[in-house]
């Protein structure tokens, strides 16, 4: 990849997954590039917990691969589906299906190990990386020195240089409590969650209570302890699982807490749970919080009127119940630096304005739809209620629906219940209102029998 002008400079606020992505593509585009920090890069993979599980799908490792960037498809164990279970208000088992991811394979891997390693392919290809706290006002000088600044400091900071958009962003609070965990103990192989799918290990599993919550777990890859494996656990507002997650204070409370949800709610799956082990090395291995979901402004303004762009979670914040945020970010850092590549003009408000609605339209705008689908938005609730009624019983659409985490955008039709119907039809190639009424509710889902003493003989 080459500029136009090998002059142009270019400063990166933020060095997470996303903001050094960007960094390293632009340094590759022929720009002088300066990446700032809060941490030096020690810190930055080993004092900080990891910014979610990050799970990237087909769409985003194509971006990565376009960038030369190493896609981690042959480091991290695979995901090759979702297995989806629903249980009701009255804990009732109502929809079980396992959906197979078709042409691609998912990988979730550990953003500060990323992070850590493109940042040593940054500074060992001449990017400059300097450990500094950036304010606003030493923003205003940085950006009218550089001829494009991006700002990647996630929520927080200077995020707020950037407005709200109001229709994209309807939510005025968080939608869930997190809590995550990062463990090992469990191989990825067809004996574990056997119980789920054939594919065993290399399917994440996903349970949803109406009531409560959802729970995830998932093949993961660890900066210290390699291939491992992921839970993330959503609680609704109010609910009994958001006082448990508020408990905890370390990695073993952390597991614990999911262990007991595991034995109260999502017992099918215990056996697997209980032989979870913290990663003993990583005390950051969990964390917990909430997001209030939110897309802001592609264009922000310092106080001296610099133009800058935001990047990542300063553009748009996630909710991370349908993995959108880390793949939507590299997926903007890629667009934003093949655009730059090739433009011999000055990074005004207008190219930046331009880049964001093209990026928007390409991605996030799907994105956004499909976490309020997976969230279980009361505008999506009846759609999805028959997508995921449809998914019990066409293995096709099940494949179709857990594919919508890869590549949103054909969800950005299905506005009604006729819509959800056309989708259903196109993809299964029946009459929606004909699968729709084959389905009946699971009664009880197949519970797990793993042995973990036979799983590692």
């Amino acid at each position: 990849m080459t500029s136009t002008n090998s002059t142009r400079s270019a400063v990166v606020i933020g060095a997470g997954q996303t903001g050094v992505t960007a960094a390293l593509g632009l340094l590759d585009a022929g720009f002088e590039v300066t990446l700032y920090s809060d941490r030096d890069q020690r810190a930055l993979r080993d004092d900080v917990p990891a910014t979610g599980t990050a799970l990237e799908f087909g769409e985003t490792q194509q971006a990565e691969a376009a960038l030369g960037l190493d896609t981690y498809t042959a480091r991290a164990p695979r995901h090759t589906g979702l297995s989806v279970r629903i249980a009701g208000p009255e804990r009732e088992e109502l929809i079980a299906f396992d959906g197979h991811f078709e042409g691609y394979a998912g990988v979730a891997v550990d953003t500060r190990l990323k992070a850590d390693e493109r940042l040593t392919s940054f500074q060992g290809r001449g990017g400059r990386f300097v450990v500094e706290q950036v304010t606003p006002e030493r923003l205003d000088s940085l950006a009218a020195a550089a001829d494009l600044t991006l700002v990647a400091t996630g929520r927080g900071g200077l995020s707020e240089l950037f407005e709200v958009d109001p229709a994209r962003s309807p939510y005025a609070t968080p939608q869930r409590s997190l809590l995550t965990v990062t463990v090992t103990g469990l191989g990825h192989d067809e004996s574990v969650f056997a119980h789920r799918s054939r594919a065993g290990g290399a399917h994440s599993g996903f349970s949803i209570f109406a009531d409560q919550g959802e729970g995830w777990w998932g093949p993961y890859l660890h900066k210290d302890a390699g291939p491992s494996w992921a839970f993330l656990g959503w609680a609704r507002p109010g609910s009994e699982w958001e006082k448990r997650f508020a408990a905890a204070d370390s990695a073993e409370s952390a597991l614990g807490i999911v262990r007991g949800l595991y034995r109260d709610y999502i017992d099918w799956d215990l056996p697997e749970v209980e032989s979870a082990r913290v990663i003993t090395e990583d005390p950051h291995s969990w964390l917990k919080g909430a997001v209030r979901p939110v897309v802001r402004s592609g264009v922000g303004h310092t106080a001296g009127g610099h133009v800058v762009a935001s990047l990542g979670d300063t553009s748009a914040a996630y909710d991370p119940i349908a993995g959108q945020g880390a793949q939507s970010g590299l997926i903007q850092a890629q667009r934003l630096v093949a655009a730059a590549a090739v433009h011999d003009g000055p990074f005004d408000e207008r190219w930046i304005s331009e880049q964001y609605r093209a990026f928007l339209a390409a991605r996030g705008d799907a994105a956004n739809r499909v976490t309020r689908l997976f969230l279980g938005d009361p505008e999506f609730a009846d759609i999805g209620g028959q997508l995921f009624a449809a998914a019990a019983v066409q293995p096709r659409f099940a494949s179709a629906l857990v594919g919508l985490l890869h590549r949103p955008q054909p969800f950005l039709g299905v506005d009604s219940l006729a819509a959800a119907g056309d989708f259903i039809t196109e993809v299964t190639g029946e009459d929606a209102a004909e699968v729709l009424a084959r389905f009946e509710p699971a009664g009880r889902f197949e519970r797990s029998a793993f042995n973990a003493s036979l799983a590692s003989a």
